[in-house]
């Protein structure tokens, strides 16, 4: 994309991104809409809005999204709780009701003096009404304080991204806000460069032994749960540090438990490979 004006993402040395990938957040920057990210888990949402706050050196600010977590959080919260004590048991002025507000993390980004990076991550593990209750505040960048009656304009409108694991579906009046881009499991050309940004000095047979290990694991139907692109750097760990030969890691897949996170799989796999260590295991076949 060409620069018109607005600070351009380009990616960082430590977050390898495509190109399709840079592209959205460029468009969502010079747009000023939110960036919508998903993607399998491990896949690297949450870590794009790291990269881009480091690439464009702006401030990062992370508002974790539980299911018991509401809208008004982000915003500001009024502690009636240190109030009240302070009446009780402080010296303390309690008239002046300001120094109670706590802003939130989207108050926060709006009342920062420079422009910052809001990561609002996981927004579908909220009540189904959260997003909604974030739509004027994300178009107009304002909200109101009823206790003090102030109101908190956004200085600089951060740049938004939002990831989703796509555990509920999000309103269409909140999806027709946001730039949308879907993380796809990067292919094997791409993961040799991820893998590259966390093992620069990586012996080749290792890597090539565990990338065809690891794909090879991905085609497995009967797995609930896929290694990911985390898991996979967690087992590359492993074996550089058990120091396990390069013809091992497919023959025999040491340390399986590092890709395989669900019980059920970690099973399935066991199973398979004690029942079926000929030439027709499965596993054996899809990696000659």
């Amino acid at each position: 994309m060409k620069n018109n004006g607005f600070d351009q993402f380009k990616g960082s040395s430590d977050y390898v991104t495509s190109a399709a990938l840079r592209n959205a957040v460029n468009v969502a920057i010079a747009l000023g809409r939110p960036l919508l990210i998903r993607g399998e888990p491990g896949t690297g949402k949450t870590m794009l809005a790291h990269s881009i706050a480091k690439d464009l050196r702006k401030k990062l600010i992370v508002w974790n999204i539980k299911s018991t977590t509401k809208a008004q959080e982000g915003m500001y919260v009024y502690d009636t709780v240190q109030r009240l004590n302070d009446s009780r048991f402080g010296d303390k002025n309690i008239s002046d009701i300001k120094q109670y507000i706590k802003l939130g993390k989207l108050g926060q980004a709006f009342a920062s003096l420079d422009q910052v990076v809001l990561l609002i991550d996981e927004v579908d593990k909220a009540d189904i009404e959260f997003p909604n209750d974030l739509l004027n505040e994300l178009d107009e960048m304002i909200f109101f304080i009823t206790e003090t009656g102030e109101t908190i304009t956004a200085r600089h409108r951060p740049i938004t991204v939002i990831t989703s694991n796509a555990e509920k579906e999000l309103p269409d009046a909140f999806l027709r806000r946001c730039i949308f881009h879907y993380i796809e499991f990067p292919n094997q050309e791409l993961m040799v460069q991820i893998v590259g940004v966390h093992f620069p000095s990586l012996r080749d047979g290792l890597l090539r032994e565990a990338m065809k290990t690891f794909y090879a694991l991905r085609q497995v139907e009967e797995f609930r749960k896929k290694p990911s692109t985390s898991e996979l750097v967690d087992w590359i760990k492993v074996l550089l540090a058990s120091d396990t030969p390069n013809e091992s890691i497919s023959k025999e897949v040491p340390f399986a438990g590092a890709l395989l996170k669900k019980e059920v799989d970690y099973e399935h796999f066991i199973s398979s490979y004690m029942a079926r260590r000929g030439d027709s295991y499965v596993l054996r076949k899809q990696l000659q």
